[in-house]
């Protein structure tokens, strides 16, 4: 018999919060889920839905509707998979937290989006320091019933996995492409820029500032620029990168990244907030509120 879910959450050190890692795959205990949970859950969900109103990609607006999401209550991965497998033939895991990379990596490969099980608390409606089940399936599922986003997700997957083997730097690289993609991206539509990284979809204060705020930077995806900037793991971020498409991120995915891992090697990272003389700029942020240090 299977051992009850566990919440793995990050350890509060005298050096700030550290990651805990797991590995284990569960069964969504959705009987367990309290009162409290539902509302946390239904304050999050109403919130976002009418901020994210003519912020976010209407595909993402569509397609938690195409879902069923709600207010209600906290949605049951059984029926969520019911859906998506049908579509894209991705499955939603559930997990207890935070996944080591190559763990995370196996997963995709395979159409497979692992799910944090619990919510965040009341008192933290408005920021978490590790993914939680309002980050996991508010903001990343709506996408994976796209086609190429979820082609994209899973050629993503494969190439973490053969990263891994090549080299830590590697790595690196493609961490930065996820992070200012799939967790910070921003697409150009006809009625402008809209929101479609999981990071500020499932962000209040996100997103209005990636998109309204005149300090961040706004710059068109390169795919050779992206794996060369560093980034903010503890505030907003300084520059956003925008796509054109999702069959965009799926053909810059699509070559053998071993001779741009052995290139950018040779290379120098850029800081979070550089622009550089080639950029496509949509917006040149005034950098107000910035922090000096700190780039990841």
């Amino acid at each position: 018999m299977q051992s009850a879910a566990q919440k793995v959450e990050h350890q509060l050190t005298d050096k700030g919060y550290v990651p805990v890692y797991t590995t284990r795959v569960i069964e969504q205990p959705w009987d367990s889920y309290t009162a409290e949970d539902h509302r946390t859950w239904a304050i999050l969900f109403q919130r976002q839905r009418e901020l994210l109103v003519g912020r976010a990609a209407q595909e993402f607006i569509d397609n938690q509707q195409r879902f069923g999401m709600s207010a209600d209550a906290i949605p049951k991965f059984e029926d969520l998979n019911r859906v998506l497998r049908a579509t894209t033939g991705w499955e939603l895991i559930g997990v207890e937290g935070l996944l080591p990379e190559l763990t995370f990596f196996e997963h995709l490969a395979a159409r497979r989006f692992p799910v944090t099980w619990w919510i965040r608390k009341p008192e933290q409606l408005d920021y978490l320091s590790e993914p939680d089940l309002f980050h996991d399936l508010f903001g990343h599922v709506p996408l994976l019933l796209n086609p190429v986003f979820a082609d994209y997700m899973q050629a993503y997957g494969a190439g973490g996995v053969k990263a891994a083997a090549i080299a830590p730097e590697a790595l690196v690289n493609l961490t930065r492409l996820y992070w200012y993609t799939v967790e910070f991206g921003l697409i150009r539509t006809d009625q402008g820029l809209r929101i479609y990284g999981a990071g500020i979809v499932s962000s209040k204060g996100e997103s209005i500032y990636s998109l309204e705020s005149a300090a961040p930077n706004r710059i068109g995806f390169d795919l050779e620029r992206v794996m060369r900037t560093r980034y903010r793991i503890d505030t907003f971020q300084k520059t956003y990168f925008v796509i054109d498409s999702y069959e965009q991120l799926m053909e810059a995915t699509r070559p053998d990244f071993t001779p741009l891992y052995a290139r950018l090697a040779d290379q120098s990272s850029y800081a979070a907030g550089d622009v550089l003389a080639d950029d496509q700029v949509f917006q040149r942020g005034s950098g107000e509120g910035w922090l000096t240090d700190g780039d990841v």
